[in-house]
């Protein structure tokens, strides 16, 4: 079984590639900034998947002067994307079921608490 670490690194790598996926232009600052990570953080996370062949770069300009970076998907991180998507969705559901049913029980037990004591009203 995967260690919280490994999963987390798992999450970032599912975030990063589903945000360039549609969002091939955005910087590293860009990315970071929208999905709260660190720019280091996400300097590593690229150059990681870039090392993998799942993202390669591609230089373009912005102005006369600037050149910016696209990230593209390869063929390869697609499939690596829908398999992180896959695994990512997994995990959610199951989160989603343990929450739901600590949540019921809490209602269950809320409602207990809340339930009048007939024996108080013979006082």
């Amino acid at each position: 079984m995967p260690n919280k670490i490994h999963l987390q690194q798992e999450d970032a790598r599912f975030r990063v590639m589903r945000l360039l996926q549609d969002n091939p232009e955005h910087s590293q600052r860009d990315i970071a900034s929208a999905l709260g990570l660190s720019l280091g953080g996400i300097n590593f996370c690229i150059n990681a998947l870039i090392e993998k062949g799942f993202i390669k770069i591609h230089n373009y300009r912005v102005s006369d002067n600037k050149l910016r970076y696209a990230y593209l998907l390869t063929p390869n991180g697609i499939v690596e994307k829908t398999a992180l998507t896959s695994k990512f969705l997994k995990r959610k559901m199951s989160e989603y079921d343990a929450l739901k049913i600590e949540i019921e029980t809490i209602q269950d037990e809320l409602k207990s608490e809340i339930k009048p004591n007939p024996n108080a009203l013979e006082n």
